[in-house]
């Protein structure tokens, strides 16, 4: 019986959370278009697990119009082993019904709901390697790459074959009416784990001023979400969900400042979560025209983009203290732009940080995820004055560090290594409050045994969050030179010095 019980109950508690999330914006000053969120809503049917309503609309990604309201159908499952292909978007059991397919639920909606809709398929599943699915889904913002699906003259063809599927399961008269039809569907797979939709709620929480009780060893959000059901409370507006948190006792004492979205993009973004707001187009920094790939493009040097980042950074500095910043680019432009916007001059930064599995969590220095000390070591490797820093804490630099010193440095007299107990990992760094102060423990570091005079070369193999904390610590290392590794060995597979800061 449990075994039947307990997956039920983590699939609503999953579904709970995602609504949460989206909640949250109701409080978020920043997200003042999102009007309405409601959970178990009464329709469109296979699309109502989460539905968002915003005022004033906002662009679509990818496709014509604009959008106004968004649909969220939500499947978990309890391991991460799932896999899917388009044959099984035609399938009712792939989505646990016994008579309609995930396609037939989103035709059947589509015909109720307005055209600025956009229906979310979110799963824990992954697509199958190789399947046509997966060049369908766009990077951008998950929904399906039409131009793509239009490939092949026939059905006989690769994309042929997922046409003839859907349009014959769909009852569909022609492949125009099939496009239109898919028009506004994103598919969002590989969805994050129960327990990462529980950070992201105490998260979002917590910067909106509510309680995070992420602590608990019941998660009390998750019962709330039962009890709203049990009292048929399931449609919250913006007012209406400030005072059910207020009646609740979840506000803290102390409130968040509103904050501004900021962005700087030297490679193209990755989709934003829906429950945060793009940075406005006066706020962002688009250099991507500087890069072919990852690498600067031949007649570009670093010393071009350093001033306008410096320049822009201290220019929203000047509108406002409190940011919020996105930073889809180079770890020496994380860096770079926390020396830019220190401590002593006011600036209040969150950083959305993003990584495997995880479109954009908020990191800041007093998020409360604190964690242990870094292991520090220093390796003498010659007379020089200067030091080499090796961090890694997503992975270990080292041995292509002291080849490249070898190489390259003469003047470093020994290599500063960095590491987080247990060893690098994508799971290293807890949080902001963890990635801040090992970004302090290594200033404190480089201060007690820089020598005058001497330079300190930054190698980092981490998250920008945690780069953009070093650059905050910039000051207290003296003069520092920053790098960036040729993984595509578009150069020479090598280190490639950037910002001088």
């Amino acid at each position: 019986m449990a075994n039947a019980v307990v997956p039920r109950w983590h699939g609503d508690d999953y579904q709970s959370r995602f609504f949460w999330i989206h909640a949250a914006s109701l409080l978020d000053p920043e997200r003042t278009d999102v009007v309405e969120v409601t959970f178990e809503a009464e329709g469109p049917k296979a699309f109502d697990d989460v539905v968002v309503r915003y005022d004033p609309s906002f662009r679509r990604v990818s496709g014509p119009g604009r959008i106004t309201v968004g649909y969220y159908q939500i499947k978990w499952h309890t391991d991460r082993s799932g896999r899917f292909g388009f044959k099984n978007l035609v399938e009712p059991s792939f989505i646990g019904a016994e008579k309609y397919s995930i396609l037939q639920h989103l035709k059947a909606a589509k015909a109720q709901a307005d055209e600025t809709s956009a229906f979310y398929f979110v799963t824990t599943d992954r697509v199958r390697d190789g399947d046509p699915l997966a060049e369908l889904i766009s990077g951008a913002d998950h929904s399906l790459r039409l131009q793509v699906l239009k490939e092949g003259k026939t059905d006989r063809s690769r994309m042929g074959e997922v046409r003839k599927l859907w349009r014959e399961h769909l009852e569909l008269g022609s492949d125009e009416e099939l496009y239109d039809l898919l028009q506004g569907l994103h598919i969002v797979e590989g969805h994050h784990s129960l327990e990462q939709l529980r950070d992201e709620v105490s998260i979002r929480f917590k910067f909106v001023g509510l309680d995070a009780a992420e602590h608990e060893t019941a998660f009390k959000y998750d019962a709330a979400a039962r009890q709203l059901l049990v009292k048929k409370i399931n449609r919250f507006d913006r007012a209406a969900f400030e005072e059910w948190c207020r009646t609740e006792g979840w506000y803290l004492s102390k409130r968040p400042s509103p904050r501004r979205s900021v962005a700087i993009q030297t490679y193209p973004p990755r989709p934003t979560p829906e429950h945060m707001r793009d940075a406005s187009p006066e706020c962002t920094l688009d250099l991507t025209a500087s890069f072919e790939n990852r690498h600067l493009r031949a007649d570009v040097s670093w010393d071009d983009l350093q001033v306008p980042i410096v320049d822009f950074l201290k220019a929203r500095l000047k509108e406002t203290p409190q940011m919020r910043l996105f930073l889809e680019a180079h770890a020496s432009v994380a860096t770079l732009a926390g020396s830019a916007l220190r401590f002593k001059d006011g600036a209040d930064v969150e950083i959305v940080q993003r990584g495997q599995n995880n479109p954009g969590v908020v990191w800041s220095a007093d998020d409360g995820l604190g964690g242990d000390a870094p292991v520090i070591e220093i390796e003498s490797v010659g007379e020089g004055k200067d030091i080499a820093v090796a961090i890694g804490l997503s992975r270990d630099p080292m041995p292509k560090v002291k080849e490249y010193v070898g190489a390259s440095l003469s003047d470093v007299g020994a290599i500063l290594k960095v590491a987080p107990v247990g060893g690098p990992g994508q799971s290293a760094i807890k949080g902001g409050e963890h990635a801040a102060a090992i970004a302090a423990k290594i200033a404190e570091a480089v201060a007690a045994v820089r020598k005058p005079g001497g330079a300190v070369h930054l190698f980092v193999a981490a998250p920008n969050a945690f780069s953009f904390f070093l650059g905050q610590q910039a000051d207290a290392m003296g003069k520092c030179v920053n790098y960036e590794f040729d993984f595509s060995s578009q150069i020479d597979g090598s280190y490639q010095p950037s910002f001088k800061i």
